[in-house]
């Protein structure tokens, strides 16, 4: 399955477009739509190769999620997962409550869980709040 149009849109709209690179929250040197890949102080970058950066890492996360993902999923959930997953990693999808519930079948409880992942550097962060709750109100949207 390949990320919508409007599963980018959703990565792009909390992401924000950096042209020079930044310390995000936890202070990961970052640039673009959020990557942080080979990211260096002082490193700068067009809005055609922040688009390609973008395209690039959610090429990356796509087949973790289909790898982890043992159930069907819609277009919308899928776009959630990787969106999810583009802004926490493989890593902490694959060790959440959040896969083990969808795994299971039980996509309703799994939607509930996207809000619990609301923090970096052990901070609730608003931003992330309005992540997860978009992320979640995407996942449970029938297609």
């Amino acid at each position: 399955m390949r990320t919508s149009q409007r599963g980018l849109s959703l990565i792009k709209s909390f992401e924000g477009l950096r042209l020079l690179a930044y310390r995000d929250a936890v202070g990961v040197w970052t640039i673009g739509y959020g990557a942080t890949r080979g990211v260096k102080p002082g490193m700068s970058v067009t809005k055609e190769q922040a688009e390609r950066m973008l395209l690039n890492d959610v090429q990356r996360f796509e087949p973790e999620v289909e790898r982890l993902v043992q159930v069907p999923l819609t277009g919308n959930q899928w776009d959630a997962l990787v969106s999810f997953t583009y802004n926490l990693g493989a890593g902490n999808l694959e060790s959440s409550t959040l896969l083990r519930l969808l795994n299971r079948g039980d996509y309703a409880g799994a939607a509930e869980q996207f809000p619990r992942w609301n923090k970096a550097g052990g901070k609730v962060l608003p931003g992330l709040v309005r992540r997860r709750e978009a992320e979640r109100v995407l996942f449970l949207e029938a297609v």
